[in-house]
């Protein structure tokens, strides 16, 4: 059996941390498998299913690196097989009209709940005889099955049962003849001979229900795993209160694919003691039948340190490739500078996130308006003026502008001045750089480059006056 896989998000909101989630672990499996991955958008929600959503869903799975071998296919595009499904039922006397009205069902529901009943519909359309009611859009329901119950075989539950009595004859279309969520999934599942649906929890309620549809079409049933929920740090579920929640938000908030998705592959499941992995590691050791029956919380800080390890440890020029769209986002050009893979390895070690690189690094390329307040009070005093004329002026005559040669000069000035390194080397770093931290200091010169340091010298020494 070949594998197929998919991952079928709803266009009406950006792409969640929950559903990255579970495009990972569908992803995942059918690459373990050497199967297929589709993309299917369940856009028939008309009202609420946007173009900026397609686009931020279809944004995120580019960005997380999350290729589809199929897709993106859209529900819109399905309805006309939709409703020759719908009607085959219709045909077949496995679905049936309904032409209640919202005050009758109302009406049966109240009685239900008022007999302390589960307030189901009572199925009292469904042998109904004699001529429709006139001026009345019917529904079509599904004639669920009455006797027997529904087993799921759940790589991740296990064995869940549920008795046919408890599932009412649910709704396949609407009144204005479209077709519903639980009919336009069974239906993309059978023609794009999906074999395994790795979805949210969130949608057990639903599989007995399209179980039975399955069934009812003779179609072999795929095998099912439904993955649990994610908490936030408090135990509730996972919301904006918690903080970011969009996968884009967190690229922004400069998070570097690779780490996001290691963090979300932990999250309810574990390979030993295992906590960095590559993306070949991740294929090769997921098995979503390890995956935690209960749910997972969601851990800020250890996301945090995923992070600062991958944009340590990754390549430069990859980190340099993620960290020239945070720079853009400054305004800052990054060829208006020193190479950006040489600012990366200066600023590997010191970085958490790629926000903070690249304002940490923004000095390199632009200009900046003014001195940190509080540097600029401690290290920017008159008393350094000397020293950092004479600096100034040995820079401008240094024959060869390298991190070795301007080391040994400011080693040289600091001891004609009486100063140890670090009281010559932090006025420069302010006066360069705006701020009393940067790289270390003689690679920071020599990034610059010779033109900025001494421009940005001059306006120091300008800044403390005569």
């Amino acid at each position: 059996m070949s594998i197929k896989t998919r991952f079928a998000p709803s266009p009406t909101g950006y792409l969640h941390i929950g559903g990255a989630r579970t495009a990972l672990f569908s992803w995942l499996y059918a690459r373990r498998h050497g199967g297929s991955f589709v993309l299917r958008i369940e856009d028939t929600d008309i009202q609420r299913s946007t173009a900026e959503s397609v686009n931020a869903i279809l944004e995120g799975m580019t960005w997380l690196g999350l290729e589809y071998d199929e897709g993106p296919l859209y529900q819109t595009d399905r309805v006309a097989r939709y409703r020759e499904v719908i009607q085959q039922l219709l045909d077949e006397d496995k679905a049936y009209h309904c032409y209640c009205s919202k005050e009758e069902l109302d009406a049966m529901r109240a009685a239900q709940m008022a007999r302390k009943e589960k307030p189901r519909y009572d199925g009292r359309c469904r042998e109904r005889t004699g001529p429709p009611p006139a001026g009345v859009e019917p529904v079509v329901r599904f004639k669920n099955p009455q006797e027997g119950s529904v087993a799921i075989e759940d790589l991740v539950k296990g064995r869940v049962v549920v008795s046919n009595r408890e599932l009412d004859d649910l709704i396949i279309a609407r009144s204005d003849g479209s077709p519903t969520y639980n009919l336009t999934v069974v239906v993309d599942d059978l023609d794009m001979e999906i074999t395994h649906v790795i979805r949210g929890d969130d949608h057990l309620n639903n599989c007995p229900r399209q179980i039975n549809i399955l069934k009812a079409l003779g179609a072999s049933l795929p095998i099912y795993a439904h993955v649990p929920m994610i908490l936030g740090p408090d135990g509730q579920r996972l919301s904006k209160r918690h903080g970011a929640v969009s996968v884009m938000q967190y690229r922004e908030q400069g998070f570097l694919p690779e780490a996001l998705l290691n963090y979300l592959v932990r999250l309810g499941w574990s390979h030993g003691d295992q906590e960095v992995f590559s993306v070949d590691e991740m294929i090769e050791r997921f098995d979503v039948t390890n995956v935690n029956k209960a749910a997972a919380s969601f851990d800020p800080d250890k996301l945090l340190w995923l992070n600062q390890h991958y944009i340590k440890h990754n390549p430069p020029d990859h980190v340099a490739h993620q960290l020239s769209w945070h720079l853009g986002r400054l305004d800052v050009d990054p060829a208006s500078g020193p190479e950006l893979v040489e600012v990366v390895k200066a600023q590997q070690e010191r970085a958490k996130t790629l926000t903070e690189m690249a304002h940490n690094s923004a000095f390199f390329y632009k200009d900046f308006e003014r001195y940190d307040e509080k540097d600029a009070a401690k290290h920017l005093r008159p008393d350094i003026k000397a020293a950092l004329n004479d600096f100034r002026d040995n820079l401008a005559a240094l024959p060869d502008w390298t991190a070795e040669a301007i080391h040994a000069l400011i080693t040289e000035t600091a001891d004609v001045h009486g100063l140890k390194l670090g009281k010559l080397a932090q006025p420069v770093r302010v006066a360069v750089a705006g701020r009393g931290f940067s790289p270390p200091i003689d690679l920071t010169l020599f990034l610059l480059g010779r033109e900025r340091t001494l421009a940005r010298l001059d306006a120091a020494i300008a800044f403390l006056g005569d």
